[in-house]
């Protein structure tokens, strides 16, 4: 264990001032008993100062940095692009959610790296995740 050069500056000033009253007591008595008193209450107030520093003062943790931009490209007719988590997506005309309540949107996490890019008539991506996505394509030839 290593300690910081405050904590060893910290410990040689108590060195020092109990060697100092252990040395004045066997010479005066009454006058370490006064020096002692007035040590203990400027350690107190001390004390107190870097408690109340410690408590509301001192500094907060840096805040995270930023997600990296990302490029989010839909090219195409009806395309969706997303950079996050896509709940329900219809690209085909008159499509409706499967069920009368959309889908509740994934629980986020983190994306993925790199670009998202839908490309192409009714295409679909997205970063995160996708909860329900239609195309529109049903009964239509090649779907």
């Amino acid at each position: 264990m290593t300690l910081k050069p405050w904590a060893w500056a910290g410990l040689g000033i108590c060195a020092v001032g109990v060697s100092t009253l252990v040395a004045l007591a066997f010479v005066d008595l009454g006058a370490a008993d006064q020096v002692a008193s007035v040590a203990g209450g400027a350690v107190g107030v001390v004390g107190l100062v870097l408690a109340v520093i410690t408590q509301f003062g001192g500094s907060t943790p840096a805040p995270p940095p930023p997600a990296p931009a990302r490029g989010v490209q839909a090219s195409g007719e009806g395309a969706v692009a997303a950079g996050g988590s896509i709940g329900f997506a219809s690209t085909g005309g008159a499509a409706t959610p499967p069920s009368p309540i959309p889908p509740a949107p994934p629980a986020p996490g983190a994306p993925g790296a790199g670009d998202v890019r839908a490309s192409g008539a009714r295409s679909i991506a997205a970063g995160g995740d996708i909860g329900s996505a239609s195309t529109g394509n049903a009964g239509q030839p090649g779907a």
